[in-house]
């Protein structure tokens, strides 16, 4: 009975997150019903802590029902095109296609996303394969500092390995139950929910574990190297 009034009051917090993006959360004011505005739901998020004490929602940030297409040059969104190479400064180098990645087995948390335009989509439920669980199979040297996440069209994000071995940071392929569009990165993506989006690469190819920072994409053009969202590290 416990586990179901938990798993009752998850659903029901969903459901909050998702009318509060879509501005439907409606409020009782003297006996009659009326719409709850986005700002003041925004500001209750704001509120709201998660278990390590940080805001919800960071500094800046508004939330949103649903992943916004953010641009980028996509690849193939066919599971059958899918390799992921996983290389560098490791013993073992390997590279899986999808159904190997499946077979390593799927993880399902939930999960927060802040994007460095200002949206957060809150209360994600993300499948995949932990980038730990990888990492352990390619046996990481001790020179592994940093993790290189690579996607087609040489687009590039950085994250120091300490980030990349968090339990939350995945090799995601479904989001709410349901398969990725291929705007949104399909067929298989990075999740890095800790720091803003950009980071999160779309259309994953390979992990490049290196010794010495290498700046990706963003990063090179501006964009803040690290990337905290609830630091507002924004721009370099």
């Amino acid at each position: 009975m416990t586990n179901n009034k938990g798993y009752q009051r998850k659903l029901e917090r969903r459901e909050f997150i998702r009318k509060a993006a879509a501005g439907t959360l409606i409020m009782a004011v003297g006996g009659g019903m009326y719409p709850l505005a986005a700002e003041t739901v925004n500001q209750q998020l704001q509120n709201e802590l998660r278990s390590d004490g940080k805001i919800r929602l960071p500094p800046g940030q508004r939330a949103v029902e649903g992943l916004k297409h953010m641009g980028g040059m996509p690849g193939s969104p066919s599971t059958k095109d899918f390799r992921l190479k996983v290389y560098g400064e490791v013993e073992n180098p390997f590279t899986i296609n999808y159904e190997e990645l499946l077979l390593m087995g799927q993880v399902e948390q939930e999960a927060d996303v802040h994007c460095v335009t200002g949206w957060s989509m809150l209360g994600g439920r993300w499948s995949g394969v932990q980038v730990k669980l990888l990492a352990e199979r390619a046996v990481l040297k001790k020179n592994a500092n940093f993790a290189i996440f690579e996607s087609h069209h040489d687009f590039t994000a950085n994250i120091t390995v300490k980030e990349a071995l968090k339990p939350n940071v995945l090799v995601t392929n479904r989001l709410n139950g349901m398969p990725f569009k291929p705007e949104n990165g399909a067929p298989v993506r990075s999740l890095v929910p800790d720091l803003y989006f950009w980071k999160s690469a779309k259309w994953l190819t390979g992990i490049h574990f290196v010794k010495r920072d290498m700046p990706g994409f963003w990063e090179t053009r501006g964009f803040h190297n690290v990337g905290d969202p609830w630091k507002e590290q924004r721009y370099g």
